[in-house]
């Protein structure tokens, strides 16, 4: 699996994030990401630029709750050069504002409610969602917030996803622990995004870059 570090606590961008990123250069990471919310889009540009000096993939995730605040950030992003775009709830115009661009897109499938993110309804309904979207032109994949679903276990939302969808089911959001990513490939999740666990020490490590290379550890274990 792959393992996307996000530069990210309580669903946006730490301040900090260029130092973040700069100490990580030895750690072996080849994919990172940020959040729409606490990094303007100058801030993105810069962090992009940073992470391709580097050799990284990078992802930019929109969790912005309104349709306007959304679309904003989807231009940003692709005016930042990411490589990918995660999450958002508007495909359409999303997929307007990207076309002709190579940036990778991969919105949320099911119903999205506030910030921080939180994913609602039925598995049946969510893995419905999963194969429209990727039915969509242009849509790459999917950002799934397994963990974030109150009620509905995370591994039966990812096998229905991964078994509705047509493309890579990116599996985001409270992602803290080994078992969790090993169940996660399991169930066909092709990545992972950890940003919070790292900066509150959940994973362990004694700085961030040890944290980050437990995290790498266990993607490479699975």
């Amino acid at each position: 699996m792959d393992f996307i570090f996000m530069l990210t606590h309580n669903d946006a961008t730490v301040p900090n994030a260029q130092e973040v990123l700069a100490e990580l250069k030895q750690v072996g990471l080849t994919h990172v990401g940020f959040k729409d919310i606490g990094a303007t889009p100058a801030q993105q540009r810069q962090l992009a630029d940073l992470a391709r000096a580097q050799g990284m993939t990078v992802y930019l995730e929109v969790v912005s709750t309104s349709v306007e605040s959304e679309l904003e950030s989807v231009a940003a992003g692709r005016d930042a050069g990411v490589d990918w775009i995660l999450g958002g709830t508007n495909p359409v115009q999303a997929l307007g504002l990207l076309e002709g661009s190579q940036i990778k897109y991969a919105p949320f499938p099911g119903r999205i409610v506030g910030h921080p993110s939180v994913l609602e309804g039925s598995i049946a309904e969510i893995a419905a969602d999963a194969a429209r979207l990727t039915a969509m032109p242009g849509v790459t994949g999917l950002d799934l917030l397994a963990y974030r679903h109150r009620e509905a276990d995370p591994l039966e939302v990812t096998r229905a996803v991964v078994a509705a969808a047509s493309g890579p089911v990116i599996a985001a959001g409270s992602v803290v622990s080994r078992e969790q990513i090993a169940g996660l490939a399991k169930a066909g999740a092709k990545a992972f995004t950890i940003g919070g666990a790292i900066f509150d020490q959940t994973i362990p490590g004694d700085t961030i870059s040890a944290r980050v290379r437990t995290a790498l550890d266990w993607a490479e274990a699975v």
